[in-house]
């Protein structure tokens, strides 16, 4: 069959789908007047067609339909359900465009005008009404220190982020062996052990990011550093972890050529950031920076990872949801950034990003309600009660060394109307201490069963 006849039969295909916006199965397409195709013919052009990406399928077996992504893309999550994305027109023609064969796009290299043009508070890539809804949708309440709602979230933000980052970078492990796995640091079998890694990278930058709120911004150093925690024992050169990259890198299904030069990949990145920190509205921001670093791609590997982590910066900081992207279509996702690199169109990704932190705010505030009201004398010394237990356990001190220092660092540290208190909760948190919850003061296995020996001994 020739090239042309195959072609002419696929756009017949995709027009008599495009027919039925709810989908149509294959028997009904066998039924149809208008395709002179045998069964096993027509299998094989569906197949084409989802791997070109041209239509999807919903469903199962003999429940499978097939229809054009023109409502967005689906993906199965959990119990078999499935989330769908509804686009734009604008992103629509992105999609259609970006969708072509590799030879049928023009290769682009890095546009660096696509960042000069941009103009903070002037400039908006989510429309201003929206920028506005989502910050009010994501707000929590009151007045509060940065990054306490993430704190009162954080063992339900660090696996959910940790899986969902990583499951948009292909990783196989389920969310409840992610949860093993960060819990109780219990490897899942057969998985490979890059898998692993990258879970455990995660969790490591993400317990960067809440626990060290004060001291990270959106500046060189933190990106840096989150670089250097998400790509720890992942790539070929372990110099290169949190560091500007100085090889050429391609990116693959696209015709986008990133930047080559290290010094140049340096002053755009700061200039990213230093655009960034001047957006007042904390989602626009957050939007901006996973639209910019991922196009930059200022590192070897592991750049779309950092954007994802760098974007929940400001949103922290301003005690607002966080964006962990649960549920968000692999797919879509991927597509949103194929279009800002050859495109320098940001209208799927915006989609994208609009419905991931839509259904954050809805999965967080059900967590934050299951809480209840946060203790506030915890709050006040949340820092100090830190570094104090994680000191007893590192020192490895029995009962009756930890009761002097406990002692010491309460009569030098805390005012006298509140050094009871204090001593009261260092201890309850001491004698509650177990492998299941050591992550919250970034102690290692080994650190707590060395001290929990002398612990149970004296």
């Amino acid at each position: 069959m020739s090239k042309k006849t195959l072609e002419t039969e696929l756009e017949n295909l995709v027009k008599l789908i495009m027919r039925h916006p709810e989908g149509i199965t294959l028997q009904e397409i066998l039924s149809s007047d208008q395709i002179q195709i045998n069964h096993r013919s027509l299998q094989r052009r569906l197949a084409l067609l989802i791997k070109q990406q041209r239509i999807i399928t919903i469903g199962k077996s003999r429940a499978r339909r097939y229809k054009l992504p023109d409502e967005g893309y689906t993906t199965s999550t959990g119990a078999d359900k499935e989330y769908t994305i509804a686009l734009s027109s604008a992103s629509k023609n992105a999609m259609g465009l970006i969708r072509k064969p590799l030879q049928e796009r023009t290769p682009v290299s890095y546009n660096r005008n696509f960042l000069d043009k941009y103009r903070p508070n002037l400039t908006a890539y989510l429309p201003p009404q929206i920028a506005n809804d989502l910050l009010e949708l994501g707000k929590t309440d009151g007045e509060r220190p940065a990054g306490t709602y993430a704190r009162e979230i954080f063992n339900r933000l660090l696996i959910d982020l940790s899986w969902n980052s990583s499951r948009l970078e292909g990783n196989t492990y389920s969310l409840l062996e992610t949860e093993l796995l960060l819990k109780f640091s219990e490897a899942a079998e057969g998985k490979d052990l890059r898998e692993t890694q990258m879970i455990l990278n995660h969790k490591a930058a993400i317990e960067f990011l809440i626990d060290s709120v004060g001291q990270v911004g959106i500046d060189m150093r933190t990106i840096l550093n989150i670089h250097s925690l998400l790509s720890d024992n992942l790539l070929a050169d372990p110099g290169a972890c949190g560091c500007i990259r100085s090889k050429v890198i391609g990116i693959a299904k696209s015709v986008y050529q990133p930047l080559a030069v290290p010094g140049l990949l340096r002053e755009c990145l700061q200039q990213v950031l230093d655009t960034a920190k001047a957006i007042q509205n904390p989602l626009e921001q957050a939007f901006f920076l996973m639209v910019h670093i991922p196009y930059l791609q200022p590192f070897e590997d592991v750049n779309k990872r950092v954007s994802r982590l760098v974007s929940n910066i400001p949103l922290i900081q301003f005690n607002l949801s966080p964006l962990s992207f649960m549920d968000v279509p692999q797919k879509t996702y991927i597509n949103g950034l194929l279009a800002v690199y050859e495109l320098n169109n940001t209208d799927l990704l915006r989609d994208v990003f609009i419905w991931a932190y839509k259904r954050s705010c809805a999965l967080y505030s059900a967590t934050r309600q299951s809480l209840g009201e946060p203790d506030p004398f915890r709050l006040k010394y949340r820092n100090l009660i830190f570094e104090t237990v994680a000191s007893v356990v590192r020192t490895q001190k029995d009962k009756k060394e930890a009761i002097k220092a406990i002692r010491t660092k309460t009569t030098n540290s805390v005012p006298l109307e509140d050094q009871s208190k204090f001593i009261e909760t260092i201890e309850i948190e001491l004698r509650g201490l177990h492998e299941g919850n050591i992550a919250r003061y970034r102690l290692t296995p080994t650190e707590y069963e060395a001290w929990n020996r002398r612990w149970r001994e004296a």
